[in-house]
Parts: C-alpha cells; sequence; structure tokens
C-alpha cells in the first residue's frame, strides 16, 4: 500500500483529493476535540455531516460554525439511540459514513440510564446499537464506511466476558477503560466479517495521544504523574494536535487505499502491527482486539444484553 501519511498527518492532509459530494456521515461526539475536526474536514470534502452529541445546545454551536447538521444522542440512553435513529433515518435515505467517536474515559464507577457500567455501556453499548439501527442507511449507501474509535488504552484489558459490569471484581476506571476500547475494535471486526458482503466496511482506530476534554474525570496531579504535561503544565511533545489526532479517523472513513481491508485496526495512517504479547511501547494491537471469534461473541451478547433491557428493540 503505497502512501506517505503518518504521525504527523493532519485530518485535512489525509483527506486531500477526496470528493465527498452526495454523501452523508455522522459523527458522534463531533462538537469538540478530534470530533470537531473529523466533521471539518468531511465537510471541507464536501460531505453533508450530522454531529451527534448528548449536549444538543454545544452540538448546534459547533454545527452553526462548520456547516453541519445536529441532532441529540446519549450513549448512555438506548431510548435515545432509537429516537436520533428514527430522526436520522427519516430525514437521510443513506449513510456512507459513520465515524464512532464519541467516549468517556477513566469516570467514576456509574450506570448508563438502562443499567450498564458506564464505559463499557457508552463507548461500547451505545455505539453497537447506534450502529445497527442505522444498518439500513449504510446498506442503501451501496458502499459505507464505518470507524469505531479504540485506543491504546485497550492493552489494559481484553473484554473480561465472565464480569464485564464489573459485578463481581472491584470496579478500576483504567481496565474499565481498557475493555470498552478492545471492545470498539472487535466491533469493527465484526461489523466487517457481518456485512462487507453488503459493501459496509469498518475500521478501528487508534488516533493517537491528544489533550482534549476526554480527560475530565483525570486530576491535574493524575495528569502529571502520567507524563503528559509537566509540573509548568506543558504538554509533552509526543501528544498529537487535535487536527493531527483525527487524520487516523479521516483516512479510515475515506482512503481508496484500503478498499479491501476493513476488519483492521489502524493508527497513524497505517496498519497496526499485532501482538501476541504485551508491547514494550504503547502502539500496535494486541491479538484479542483483533479477534474474529472473539469479536463475534461480544456482538452476540451485546445483542443480548440490549434485548434484555428491550425486548424487539433491534426488530
Amino acid at each position: 500500500m503505497t502512501q506517505h501519511f503518518g504521525y504527523r498527518t493532519t485530518a485535512l492532509e489525509a483527506i486531500k483529493g477526496i470528493d465527498l459530494r452526495g454523501k452523508s456521515a455522522i459523527v458522534t461526539g463531533g462538537y469538540s476535540g478530534i470530533g470537531s475536526e473529523t466533521a471539518k474536514a468531511l465537510i471541507e470534502a464536501g460531505a453533508a455531516v450530522t454531529i451527534a452529541c448528548r449536549d444538543l445546545d454545544r452540538a448546534q454551536e459547533t454545527a452553526a460554525k462548520i456547516g453541519a447538521a445536529a441532532l441529540a444522542l446519549d450513549l448512555g440512553s438506548l431510548a435515545s439511540i432509537k429516537k436520533f435513529a428514527q430522526a436520522y433515518s427519516a430525514s437521510q435515505p443513506a449513510l456512507h459514513i459513520l465515524v464512532n467517536n464519541a467516549a468517556v474515559m477513566a469516570c467514576p464507577h456509574d450506570l448508563t440510564s438502562d443499567g450498564f457500567e458506564m464505559q463499557f455501556g457508552t463507548n461500547h453499548l451505545g455505539h453497537y446499537a447506534l450502529t445497527r439501527l442505522l444498518l439500513p442507511q449504510l446498506n442503501n449507501a451501496d458502499g459505507a464506511r464505518v470507524v469505531c474509535l479504540s485506543s491504546t488504552g485497550h492493552l489494559l484489558s481484553p473484554v473480561v466476558f465472565e464480569d464485564i459490569q464489573f459485578e463481581q471484581r472491584t470496579y478500576d476506571p483504567w481496565l474499565s477503560y481498557g475493555q470498552a476500547k478492545t471492545a470498539n475494535s472487535l466491533m469493527a471486526v465484526a461489523m466487517q466479517q457481518r456485512y462487507q458482503a453488503d459493501g459496509i466496511e469498518a475500521f478501528a482506530v487508534h488516533p493517537g495521544g491528544i489533550m482534549t476534554n476526554l480527560q475530565r474525570h483525570m486530576t491535574q496531579s493524575e495528569i502529571t504523574a502520567r507524563g503528559w504535561v509537566d509540573a509548568e503544565g506543558n504538554i509533552n511533545e509526543r501528544f498529537k494536535s487535535v487536527a493531527e489526532g483525527a487524520s487516523t479517523s479521516i483516512w479510515a472513513a475515506t482512503s481508496p487505499t484500503l478498499n479491501g481491508l476493513g476488519g483492521c485496526y489502524l493508527e497513524d495512517c497505517g496498519l497496526a502491527t499485532i501482538h501476541k504479547s504485551q508491547p514494550g511501547a504503547p502502539s500496535g494491537v494486541m491479538h484479542y482486539a483483533v479477534d474474529v471469534n472473539l469479536a463475534e461473541q461480544l456482538w452476540t451478547l451485546s445483542e443480548t444484553l440490549i434485548e434484555a433491557k428491550i425486548p424487539g428493540y433491534f426488530a
């Protein structure tokens, strides 16, 4: 695969030469951070973009600035997800690009409105439900891309199927985040296995380290202790800008060089190395996050969990 992108590629560089006129896209959490940069790049290429997030006022404010539409979406509420999908489907017959970007990270223990552990319930189950409900629009696109944002956080934990909800083990915000980010990657694998014959390709993406409001549940001392900022508050030079952080999502959503490569885990606008054991540096993807059998197990379990809460949800 010939390309010249890398760690410092920006979203606009990644989308240069791509024509998305007549194409529609959704970016969850697209009102700030890399979500906003992703939306702006897609619009720059001509796409009709809908920003989907819980804070509709902020979404509308961003949408007005960049020329997007906005719809309310609370990924922690199955009812809200269904309402969003119904509203979007009523106005848009096809969906060409779905960027599952929104996330919570390392939050204190909490539950979604449907009783799921917050990080797994929001980051994975919320996006799973949204994607399932939008399948008719994805199918109608005659060639669609689904981008699932994962993270090097997935290195912290596989999906612990025996206790996903932390009902038996002590809750750890980082293990919870890691499990959810592994689930995001496995969802891309399962999507590819199930829907590639319908012209839908899915990719998992690690955007890189970026300082955004994703760190809102961390204390300043914790951020400093991790080396993300120094004592004076200067951000580690290894961190990406939001424009650089959005580039791999954009590349995954639009690059023709990725045709036929769905199901892969991407980082720095390239294919990630698959590791059988924990790598020495926070890069690449662990084997358990791209395992076809685990992806299928998670897909089935996700459907079961949601249908148990709301019977007939996907009917």
